[in-house]
Protein backbone atom coordinates (compact mmCIF):
# COMPACT_ATOMS: atom_id res chain seq x y z
CA UNK A 1 0.00 0.00 0.00
CA UNK A 2 3.19 2.17 0.57
CA UNK A 3 4.00 1.87 -2.84
CA UNK A 4 1.05 3.15 -4.50
CA UNK A 5 1.18 6.36 -2.27
CA UNK A 6 5.06 6.65 -2.85
CA UNK A 7 4.32 6.56 -6.55
CA UNK A 8 1.07 9.49 -5.89
CA UNK A 9 3.95 11.64 -4.17
CA UNK A 10 5.99 11.29 -7.53
CA UNK A 11 3.88 12.44 -9.55
CA UNK A 12 2.74 15.13 -7.98
CA UNK A 13 5.80 16.72 -7.49
CA UNK A 14 7.60 15.79 -10.85
CA UNK A 15 4.82 15.26 -12.95
CA UNK A 16 2.44 17.66 -11.85
CA UNK A 17 4.82 20.22 -10.46
CA UNK A 18 3.19 21.06 -7.03
CA UNK A 19 5.33 22.98 -4.84
CA UNK A 20 7.44 20.83 -2.11
CA UNK A 21 4.76 22.03 0.55
CA UNK A 22 2.16 21.01 -1.10
CA UNK A 23 3.39 17.63 -1.69
CA UNK A 24 4.34 17.54 2.05
CA UNK A 25 0.85 18.08 2.74
CA UNK A 26 -0.23 15.21 0.66
CA UNK A 27 2.57 12.73 2.04
CA UNK A 28 1.56 14.10 5.75
CA UNK A 29 -2.25 13.51 5.12
CA UNK A 30 -1.70 10.24 3.13
CA UNK A 31 0.88 8.41 5.77
CA UNK A 32 -2.21 9.59 8.29
CA UNK A 33 -4.88 7.68 6.51
CA UNK A 34 -2.45 4.53 5.73
CA UNK A 35 -2.27 4.44 9.32
CA UNK A 36 -5.34 4.55 10.36
CA UNK A 37 -6.23 1.75 7.53
CA UNK A 38 -3.83 -0.72 8.52
CA UNK A 39 -4.89 -0.24 12.40
CA UNK A 40 -8.20 -1.37 11.31
CA UNK A 41 -6.30 -4.16 9.65
CA UNK A 42 -6.30 -3.68 5.79
CA UNK A 43 -3.68 -4.58 3.69
CA UNK A 44 -4.86 -3.87 0.15
CA UNK A 45 -6.25 -0.95 -1.31
CA UNK A 46 -9.04 -2.68 -3.08
CA UNK A 47 -10.26 -3.72 -0.06
CA UNK A 48 -11.32 -0.17 1.17
CA UNK A 49 -14.65 0.74 0.16
CA UNK A 50 -17.10 3.70 0.53
CA UNK A 51 -18.13 3.04 4.42
CA UNK A 52 -14.45 2.89 5.22
CA UNK A 53 -13.57 6.34 3.64
CA UNK A 54 -16.90 7.51 5.68
CA UNK A 55 -15.48 5.99 8.92
CA UNK A 56 -12.24 7.56 8.37
CA UNK A 57 -14.13 11.09 7.65
CA UNK A 58 -16.09 10.41 11.16
CA UNK A 59 -12.75 9.28 12.72
CA UNK A 60 -10.83 12.36 12.08
CA UNK A 61 -14.07 14.88 13.39
CA UNK A 62 -14.30 12.73 16.61
CA UNK A 63 -10.36 13.63 16.90
CA UNK A 64 -11.85 17.23 17.00
CA UNK A 65 -9.87 18.59 13.38
CA UNK A 66 -11.37 21.79 11.87
CA UNK A 67 -14.07 21.46 9.22
CA UNK A 68 -11.44 23.13 7.14
CA UNK A 69 -8.37 20.45 7.90
CA UNK A 70 -10.86 17.33 7.24
CA UNK A 71 -11.89 18.88 3.72
CA UNK A 72 -8.39 19.42 3.41
CA UNK A 73 -7.86 15.49 4.36
CA UNK A 74 -10.47 13.90 2.48
CA UNK A 75 -9.46 15.90 -0.58
CA UNK A 76 -5.99 14.15 -0.56
CA UNK A 77 -7.68 10.94 -0.31
CA UNK A 78 -10.07 11.43 -2.78
CA UNK A 79 -6.96 12.66 -5.34
CA UNK A 80 -5.46 9.82 -4.15
CA UNK A 81 -8.15 7.07 -5.12
CA UNK A 82 -8.24 9.12 -8.44
CA UNK A 83 -4.80 8.31 -9.00
CA UNK A 84 -5.16 4.99 -8.48
CA UNK A 85 -7.98 4.40 -10.65
CA UNK A 86 -6.24 6.46 -13.76
CA UNK A 87 -3.26 3.95 -12.81
CA UNK A 88 -4.82 0.71 -13.43
CA UNK A 89 -4.57 -0.09 -9.47
CA UNK A 90 -8.69 0.00 -8.90
CA UNK A 91 -11.06 -0.70 -11.11
CA UNK A 92 -13.66 1.65 -9.30
CA UNK A 93 -12.79 4.57 -7.09
CA UNK A 94 -14.61 4.66 -3.83
CA UNK A 95 -14.82 8.30 -2.98
CA UNK A 96 -16.76 8.76 -6.03
CA UNK A 97 -20.14 9.28 -4.18
CA UNK A 98 -18.05 10.47 -0.74
CA UNK A 99 -18.64 14.48 -0.19
CA UNK A 100 -16.57 16.75 0.55
CA UNK A 101 -17.37 17.87 4.15
CA UNK A 102 -18.87 21.16 4.57
CA UNK A 103 -16.24 24.41 5.16
CA UNK A 104 -17.30 27.48 7.34
CA UNK A 105 -15.08 29.90 4.88
CA UNK A 106 -14.10 32.91 6.57
CA UNK A 107 -14.02 35.66 4.71
CA UNK A 108 -10.61 37.42 4.15
CA UNK A 109 -9.85 40.41 6.59
CA UNK A 110 -7.97 43.09 4.37
CA UNK A 111 -6.33 46.58 5.57
CA UNK A 112 -8.23 49.57 5.32
CA UNK A 113 -6.79 52.28 2.55
CA UNK A 114 -5.31 54.40 5.29
CA UNK A 115 -3.94 51.27 7.21
CA UNK A 116 -2.11 50.28 4.04
CA UNK A 117 -1.24 54.09 3.68
CA UNK A 118 0.28 53.89 7.35
CA UNK A 119 2.15 50.75 7.11
CA UNK A 120 3.90 51.29 3.81
CA UNK A 121 5.16 54.78 4.71
CA UNK A 122 6.73 53.37 8.20
CA UNK A 123 9.67 51.77 6.49
CA UNK A 124 10.38 55.13 4.42
CA UNK A 125 11.36 57.14 7.54
CA UNK A 126 14.79 55.24 7.49
CA UNK A 127 17.49 55.73 4.39
CA UNK A 128 18.79 52.19 6.00
CA UNK A 129 19.70 49.07 3.77
CA UNK A 130 16.84 47.69 5.85
CA UNK A 131 14.56 50.50 5.54
CA UNK A 132 15.23 50.85 1.74
CA UNK A 133 14.64 46.29 1.74
CA UNK A 134 11.61 46.76 3.82
CA UNK A 135 9.93 49.85 2.03
CA UNK A 136 10.85 47.66 -1.25
CA UNK A 137 9.16 44.56 0.15
CA UNK A 138 6.20 45.77 1.56
CA UNK A 139 5.30 48.22 -1.98
CA UNK A 140 5.92 45.14 -3.59
CA UNK A 141 3.62 43.12 -1.67
CA UNK A 142 0.57 45.72 -1.93
CA UNK A 143 1.67 46.52 -5.90
CA UNK A 144 1.25 42.99 -6.73
CA UNK A 145 -1.10 41.10 -4.50
CA UNK A 146 1.73 37.99 -4.39
CA UNK A 147 2.10 35.35 -1.91
CA UNK A 148 4.71 35.11 0.45
CA UNK A 149 6.24 32.59 -1.02
CA UNK A 150 6.25 34.03 -4.13
CA UNK A 151 8.07 37.42 -3.25
CA UNK A 152 11.00 35.29 -1.25
CA UNK A 153 11.29 33.42 -4.58
CA UNK A 154 11.96 36.48 -6.64
CA UNK A 155 15.13 36.61 -7.78
CA UNK A 156 16.56 40.09 -8.90
CA UNK A 157 16.28 39.30 -12.56
CA UNK A 158 13.03 38.69 -11.91
CA UNK A 159 12.42 42.32 -11.85
CA UNK A 160 12.33 44.51 -15.08
CA UNK A 161 12.71 48.24 -13.91
CA UNK A 162 12.50 49.92 -17.24
CA UNK A 163 8.94 48.18 -18.36
CA UNK A 164 7.69 48.49 -14.77
CA UNK A 165 6.97 44.64 -14.39
CA UNK A 166 8.09 41.65 -12.13
CA UNK A 167 8.25 37.76 -12.84
CA UNK A 168 6.43 35.63 -10.82
CA UNK A 169 6.72 32.17 -10.54
CA UNK A 170 3.27 30.83 -8.76
CA UNK A 171 1.68 27.67 -7.89
CA UNK A 172 2.53 24.65 -10.23
CA UNK A 173 5.36 26.56 -11.79
CA UNK A 174 2.95 28.97 -13.31
CA UNK A 175 4.17 32.53 -14.68
CA UNK A 176 2.61 35.15 -14.79
CA UNK A 177 3.93 38.64 -15.73
CA UNK A 178 2.69 41.70 -12.99
CA UNK A 179 2.58 45.43 -13.64
CA UNK A 180 4.12 47.58 -10.87
CA UNK A 181 2.69 51.01 -9.91
CA UNK A 182 5.61 53.96 -9.48
CA UNK A 183 6.28 53.78 -6.09
CA UNK A 184 6.97 50.44 -5.83
CA UNK A 185 9.17 50.84 -9.12
CA UNK A 186 10.81 53.41 -7.45
CA UNK A 187 11.32 51.69 -4.07
CA UNK A 188 12.69 49.16 -6.21
CA UNK A 189 15.45 50.75 -7.61
CA UNK A 190 16.47 52.40 -4.44
CA UNK A 191 16.80 49.33 -3.10
CA UNK A 192 18.59 47.51 -5.53
CA UNK A 193 21.19 50.56 -5.99
CA UNK A 194 21.59 51.96 -2.45
CA UNK A 195 20.07 48.95 0.11
CA UNK A 196 21.26 45.70 -1.25
CA UNK A 197 24.58 45.11 -1.92
CA UNK A 198 25.17 46.45 1.82
CA UNK A 199 23.40 44.06 3.18
CA UNK A 200 24.99 41.28 1.16
CA UNK A 201 28.27 41.97 2.63
CA UNK A 202 30.08 40.76 -0.34
CA UNK A 203 28.23 37.75 -0.62
CA UNK A 204 27.40 36.23 -4.22
CA UNK A 205 23.46 36.11 -3.87
CA UNK A 206 20.75 35.79 -6.62
CA UNK A 207 18.06 36.48 -4.52
CA UNK A 208 15.86 39.54 -4.59
CA UNK A 209 15.34 40.22 -0.85
CA UNK A 210 18.14 39.39 1.48
CA UNK A 211 18.46 39.27 5.15
CA UNK A 212 21.21 41.37 6.96
CA UNK A 213 23.49 38.38 6.77
CA UNK A 214 23.32 38.67 3.00
CA UNK A 215 21.00 35.28 2.68
CA UNK A 216 17.93 34.92 0.97
CA UNK A 217 14.94 36.29 3.42
CA UNK A 218 12.69 33.80 4.82
CA UNK A 219 9.28 33.19 5.59
CA UNK A 220 9.16 33.95 9.09
CA UNK A 221 11.77 36.46 8.24
CA UNK A 222 9.18 38.29 5.74
CA UNK A 223 6.48 37.38 8.58
CA UNK A 224 8.46 39.43 11.05
CA UNK A 225 9.03 42.70 8.75
CA UNK A 226 5.45 42.90 8.39
CA UNK A 227 4.59 42.70 12.38
CA UNK A 228 7.07 45.32 12.83
CA UNK A 229 5.92 47.49 11.11
CA UNK A 230 2.20 47.30 11.96
CA UNK A 231 3.02 47.61 15.71
CA UNK A 232 5.18 50.56 14.61
CA UNK A 233 2.19 52.46 13.24
CA UNK A 234 -0.45 51.69 16.06
CA UNK A 235 -2.16 48.54 14.12
CA UNK A 236 -3.78 47.13 16.88
CA UNK A 237 -4.93 43.88 14.92
CA UNK A 238 -2.90 40.91 13.40
CA UNK A 239 -1.58 41.94 10.05
CA UNK A 240 0.41 39.28 7.93
CA UNK A 241 2.31 39.14 5.00
CA UNK A 242 -0.90 37.54 3.43
CA UNK A 243 -3.47 40.23 4.53
CA UNK A 244 -1.21 42.84 2.11
CA UNK A 245 -2.65 39.99 -1.13
CA UNK A 246 -6.30 39.99 0.76
CA UNK A 247 -5.90 44.38 1.32
CA UNK A 248 -4.69 43.88 -2.76
CA UNK A 249 -7.53 41.78 -4.09
CA UNK A 250 -10.28 43.72 -2.27
CA UNK A 251 -8.55 46.76 -2.93
CA UNK A 252 -8.18 46.20 -6.57
CA UNK A 253 -12.01 45.18 -7.08
CA UNK A 254 -13.08 48.42 -4.84
CA UNK A 255 -11.80 50.51 -7.31
CA UNK A 256 -13.51 49.26 -10.17
CA UNK A 257 -11.31 45.97 -11.33
CA UNK A 258 -12.81 43.33 -13.26
CA UNK A 259 -13.11 39.84 -11.56
CA UNK A 260 -11.42 38.13 -14.06
CA UNK A 261 -8.36 41.00 -14.18
CA UNK A 262 -8.07 40.30 -10.36
CA UNK A 263 -8.11 36.25 -10.61
CA UNK A 264 -5.07 36.53 -13.65
CA UNK A 265 -3.39 39.06 -11.27
CA UNK A 266 -3.53 36.79 -8.19
CA UNK A 267 -2.56 33.68 -10.03
CA UNK A 268 -6.00 31.95 -8.75
CA UNK A 269 -6.74 28.65 -11.00
CA UNK A 270 -10.49 28.98 -9.96
CA UNK A 271 -12.12 32.14 -10.38
CA UNK A 272 -14.28 31.21 -6.89
CA UNK A 273 -11.32 31.01 -4.77
CA UNK A 274 -11.26 35.26 -6.38
CA UNK A 275 -14.92 35.82 -5.85
CA UNK A 276 -14.92 35.27 -1.92
CA UNK A 277 -12.82 38.88 -2.06
CA UNK A 278 -16.54 40.52 -4.11
CA UNK A 279 -17.91 39.64 -0.42
CA UNK A 280 -15.30 41.65 1.50
CA UNK A 281 -15.79 44.52 -1.14
CA UNK A 282 -19.67 44.22 -1.05
CA UNK A 283 -19.14 43.71 2.80
CA UNK A 284 -17.20 47.09 3.14
CA UNK A 285 -19.52 49.11 1.29
CA UNK A 286 -22.24 48.07 3.33
CA UNK A 287 -20.68 49.13 6.35
CA UNK A 288 -19.81 52.24 5.01
CA UNK A 289 -23.06 53.37 3.75
CA UNK A 290 -24.68 52.03 7.34
CA UNK A 291 -22.16 54.79 9.13
CA UNK A 292 -22.41 57.26 6.38
CA UNK A 293 -26.42 57.43 4.84
CA UNK A 294 -28.12 59.76 7.43
CA UNK A 295 -31.39 57.65 7.20
CA UNK A 296 -29.31 54.10 7.51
Amino acid sequence: MQAQVNNFLHAVAVEKGYSNHTAEAYRNDLTQFLDYLKDEGFSAWRDVGRARILDYVLHLKERGYASSTVARKVAAVKSFFHFLVADGVLRDDPTAAVDSPAVNRHLPRPLSPEETALLLAEPARSNTPKGLRDRALLELLYATGMRASEVIGLDVDAVDLDAGTVRCLGKGNKERILPLYERAREALVAYLEGGRAKLLHGHRETALFVNHRGQPLTRQGLWLIVKEYAAAVGIAHKVTPHMLRHSFATHMLDGGAGLREVQQLLGHANISSTQIYTQVSTQRKRKAYDEAHPRA
